[in-house]
């Protein structure tokens, strides 16, 4: 899966967890690898902040985004989304060094970091194309505001301790009305997500298609679906009460009756990198713990 990432790297851009013990002893001497082998480094600007690194350059996500031939994120799964999202309209793809718990998307272990990233300018990564999501909000004709989605887009109840409930569209057609918690709408990166915690389906990363999750469904026949990238899901909502949008637990709009979430595939996409040996279904096993006999 994926093809051979051979590019040359002349510079290099490092993104880590603010205020991150294990981040901070990790980043200097990664940035001095590189250096030594004639990389340049561009040190994320609010990293910078916390954590030292002598010879690095401070750079913005823009500046990072313009300058950089590959950005390498040090934490988990949330470092690595905000990253994604922040570099998704510059093309810079993403070698993740595992710094949480999880790690799905962080592939390099910590403690082979160094060995990992000699691999990386050695050619010997795959590069793997993830799709991203894009939605919007409109209210009575106007869009209020949107975001990117590298995981999922979640419409729910907010603060309230009650159901909301919700049109489904898909393509311009009527799908069901749900009285739920709420809606997750995920990609396949995604998939092994929130949406995997509320009964959704895995989707292989190479699938085009956006998986649909009910929340704890009012209708117990309210089950999860799988549709073509290329499908467009509108979520209206016609509660009384009112509603939240949450753009991979990292931003968020709150709507009211009548105010619609449009959600399509976005014509930008993110590149993930993995070292030599990376299977996605070793990766499963791993995190999910398949195989393991039950403990007594």
């Amino acid at each position: 899966m994926g093809t051979t990432f051979q590019k040359t790297i002349r510079t290099a851009g490092l993104i880590g967890k603010y205020h991150s013990p294990e981040v901070a002893a990790s980043l200097p001497p990664l940035a001095d690898f590189l250096r030594e082998r004639g990389v340049r480094v561009l040190v994320e600007e609010g990293l910078a902040g916390s954590a030292k690194v002598s010879g690095g350059e401070t750079a913005s996500y823009e500046a990072m985004g313009r300058q950089a031939d590959v950005a390498v994120v040090l934490g988990g799964d949330g470092t690595m989304l905000y990253a994604a999202r922040r570099l998704a309209g510059f093309g810079v793809p993403l070698a993740g060094v595992n710094q949480g718990r999880l790690g799905f998307m962080t592939d390099i272990a910590r403690d082979d970091m160094i060995a990992g990233i000699a691999d990386l300018l050695a050619g010997k990564f795959t590069a793997e194309p993830r799709l991203l999501l894009a939605g919007e909000i409109w209210r009575d004709g106007a869009r209020l505001g949107g975001s990117l989605a590298f995981n999922e887009v979640v419409v729910n109840k907010g603060d309230l301790g009650r159901m909301i409930e919700m049109q489904v569209e898909v393509d311009g057609e009527f799908v069901y009305l749900l009285r739920a918690d709420g809606m997750i709408v995920a990609t396949p990166t995604g998939s092994t997500a929130y949406a995997l915690s509320a009964n959704g389906p895995i989707l292989h990363p190479g699938v085009a298609g956006i998986a649909i999750v009910p929340l704890c469904p009012h209708a117990l026949s309210n089950r999860p679906i799988s549709i073509a990238d290329g499908s467009r899901v509108d979520i209206t909502l016609i509660s009384t009460h009112d509603g939240r949008v949450h753009f991979d637990g990292q931003e968020r709009f709150d709507v009211r009756a009548g105010d619609r979430v449009r959600i399509a595939r976005s014509p930008l996409s993110v590149t993930l990198l993995h070292p030599p040996g990376y299977s996605y279904y070793a990766m499963l096993r791993e995190k999910l713990h398949w195989s393991e006999p039950p403990k007594r």
